[in-house]
């Protein structure tokens, strides 16, 4: 058969009807985006308030302490915002990765990482410009979180190891990596009773932002979230990255560097979770110790997937997180409850999240339409 009876004729071109492009799609996509997970936090919901009503517990009570714990007065919002800090960072760490398809879930491992790595280097530079060293701290977790994460990438690009489960295993390392050296090489003879790392002095510690008690740990979080977004939605490497996490085998035949992606997202992620770690201890503990390991890693993964691993909106899911976070003491004071209570609600929430996945593209009303 000839090229010329392979090829539709100008007659048949003119015959087809044109594709009509569907202007409300957009918004339809973006109100799906919104319904969806808030659906499921709706069901999360109605399930701890049962959970309550069956511990004998008035679920309205639970509503109004976490308003008045998260929200309720200057020093409650300041708190929130003091919770909320760290993860925005650690969101990230699940956030970035994602925009390849990958799921890490290890975020944890490079908190603690990165927190030692801040603490180790601290006393040997105790003579430098606090400013200097504060800089050599970030560099130092930023480049600790990088490594251990960006490893879990590399597994994942070079030898195909599932990163999920590498990164979970990476973090179990790390975890016990940090409590050996923190409980053996690196500790303070002067924590008795709390293994610590030697303390990096009160000048080195970060200040509070002008006329708040916050951290700024909080502006690195927002400014991260900003810059990200920048990164993932209007550069090419953001747009490489979406369309490796589109179709691993389409990004490969449009010749991008799927496996450089990979692992420089896994990198700048982990990064970020290293970063959160620095400023636990820069700003809040001042030396490394099984404080460290609090869960900022694993609350992470839940608000970037209420975020739909979104850095924007990251950066309101933090703080409603944080506030449920901050509202724990409250609420086992006036209740009676204990502070596992809120993993109870955190738990529920992200499995309507990841329950509510199956939902997405499903409803014909949000799908593109053609003319009639």
């Amino acid at each position: 058969m000839s090229d010329s009876a392979a090829l539709p004729s100008a007659t048949t071109l003119a015959d087809a009807p044109a594709p009509v492009f569907d202007r409300g799609y957009r918004y339809r996509h973006a109100l799906e985006s919104i319904l969806v997970p808030a659906l499921a936090l709706v069901l999360a919901a109605a399930g701890f308030a049962l959970f309550l009503i069956c511990l004998g517990q008035s679920p309205l009570d639970f509503v109004d302490l976490v308003w008045r714990g998260a929200f309720g007065s200057a020093f409650s919002i300041q708190n929130t915002l003091l919770k909320a800090s760290p993860l925005l960072l650690t969101a990230l760490c699940v956030a970035l990765p994602a925009q390849l398809g990958l799921v890490i879930i290890g975020g944890e491992g490079a908190v603690v990482l990165g927190g030692l790595a801040a603490a180790a280097i601290a006393p040997p530079l105790a003579g430098i410009p606090p400013l200097l060293l504060q800089v050599l701290m970030m560099i130092a977790g930023m480049s600790a979180g990088a490594v251990w994460i960006g490893f879990a990438g590399w597994l994942r690009a070079k030898r195909g190891i599932n990163e999920t489960i590498s990164s979970l295993l990476l973090a179990y390392i790390a975890i016990a990596l940090f409590n050996h050296i923190v409980e053996g090489p690196l500790r303070d003879p002067a924590s008795l009773n709390k293994p610590s790392t030697a303390d990096i002095g009160a000048g080195n510690m970060f200040g509070y932002l002008p006329g708040t008690d916050v951290h700024p740990g909080l502006i690195f979080g927002i400014i991260a979230c900003i810059a990200f977004y920048i990164l993932i939605f209007k550069t090419s490497f953001g747009f490489g990255c979406r369309v490796t996490g589109g179709s691993l085998r389409a990004a490969q035949l449009q010749g991008l560097p799927v496996t450089r992606l990979i692992i420089i997202a896994c990198a700048l992620g982990g990064a970020c979770a290293g970063l959160a770690g620095m400023v636990e201890v820069a700003a809040v503990q001042g030396r490394a110790n099984a404080s460290l390991a609090a869960g900022y890693g694993y609350a992470g993964i839940l608000i970037a997937f209420l975020a739909r691993q979104n850095p924007l909106a990251i950066i309101p899911m933090a703080v409603v997180l944080g506030g449920l976070t901050a509202s724990g003491g409250l609420i086992q004071r006036r209740m009676d409850l204990p502070d596992a209570t809120v993993l109870v609600l955190q738990g529920m929430i992200f499995v309507a999240i990841l329950a509510s996945e199956t939902f997405y593209g499903r409803f014909a009303w949000f799908q593109p339409r053609r003319a009639p």
